[in-house]
C-alpha cells in the first residue's frame, strides 16, 4: 500500500485549469452550480450536532478543515457563515489562487499547500470536508485514514463523490464531458469512482459512523441541483467520528 494520496495525473490535469476556479462560466462552472446545495446540506446537517444559535452566522465557533479546497470555492462560503476555516490542497497553483481571492474577500481562512498526509496541525477540527475529492486521489483508504486524524472525537466529516455505476458513466463522463462540454474531457476516470457501500466500509474501519447518505440530482431545465434519493450518480454522506 502506498503511503501517499497524490495521483500525479490528477495534479497535472487540475494544474492546467486552475486559473479558472473563480470564473462562474469557466471550466469549474458545474461546481459553481453545485455549490449552493453543498452549502445548504452542510449547514442543515451541522445544526443537529452543534448548538448553532447565530442566525446570521450559523457556523460561528466551528473549526472546519476543507481538504482539497481548490481555489477556495467552498472554504469562502463556510467562512462567511462564521466558521474558522483551514483549506489544504496539494496543488500549489490552487492555493495561490485561493490566497489571491482571499485578499478581496478578507475572510478568516488559512490556506496551506499540503495533502492530508503531509499537513501538520496542533488543532483538531469540528468538521472535515472531503467534497468531490476522493475520486481524484490515489489511495482512498489511506486518504480517509489521514483525513480522520484531524477530526475531534464526535466531529463530523462530509464526503461528496460519484458512484461507480453505468448511469454515472453515462451522465458524469459521456454527458458532462463529451456532449454538454461542462467539463474538460478526461476530468473524471470512472475507474476511480466508488460505490457508497465500499466508502462506508473504509470509513467504518477509520472510526467514522455513517449518519446520513443522500443522493444529489441535477435538473437540466432549472439548471439546479437538489438533494434526492437517487444516489446512482452523485451522493453525499455525513459521518461522525466515534
Amino acid at each position: 500500500m502506498k503511503n501517499n494520496t497524490l495521483d500525479k495525473k490528477e495534479i497535472e490535469k487540475f494544474s492546467k485549469i486552475a486559473e479558472d476556479w473563480w470564473n462562474p462560466n469557466g471550466k469549474f462552472k458545474p461546481l459553481h452550480n453545485f455549490n449552493p446545495i453543498r452549502i445548504k446540506y452542510i449547514k442543515d446537517n451541522l445544526s443537529n450536532d452543534f448548538n448553532l444559535k447565530n442566525k446570521k452566522k450559523p457556523l460561528n465557533g466551528l473549526k472546519i478543515l476543507d481538504i482539497g479546497c481548490g481555489g477556495g470555492l467552498l472554504s469562502e462560503p463556510m467562512a462567511r457563515l462564521g466558521a474558522e476555516v483551514t483549506g489544504i490542497d496539494p496543488l500549489k497553483k490552487n492555493i495561490e489562487i485561493a490566497k489571491n481571492h482571499l485578499k478581496k474577500s478578507k475572510l478568516n481562512i488559512k490556506y496551506f499547500n499540503f495533502s492530508p498526509e503531509k499537513f501538520k496541525s496542533n488543532n483538531k477540527f469540528d468538521v472535515v470536508l472531503n467534497m468531490e475529492i476522493v475520486e481524484h486521489v490515489d489511495n482512498v483508504d489511506f486518504f480517509i485514514k489521514e483525513s480522520t486524524k484531524f477530526l475531534k472525537k464526535k466531529g463530523i466529516m462530509f464526503i461528496a463523490t460519484l458512484n461507480q455505476t453505468l448511469k454515472s458513466y453515462v451522465f458524469a463522463i459521456v454527458g458532462a464531458e463529451y456532449i454538454l462540454k461542462w467539463l474538460p474531457v478526461g476530468t473524471h476516470d470512472w475507474e476511480k469512482f466508488i460505490k457508497p457501500e465500499e466508502l462506508i466500509k473504509i470509513c467504518k474501519k477509520n472510526f467514522l459512523d455513517l449518519k446520513n447518505l443522500d443522493g444529489m440530482s441535477y435538473n437540466l431545465i432549472t439548471n439546479k441541483w437538489k438533494i434526492s434519493k437517487d444516489k446512482s450518480v452523485n451522493y453525499i454522506m455525513k459521518l461522525k467520528k466515534n
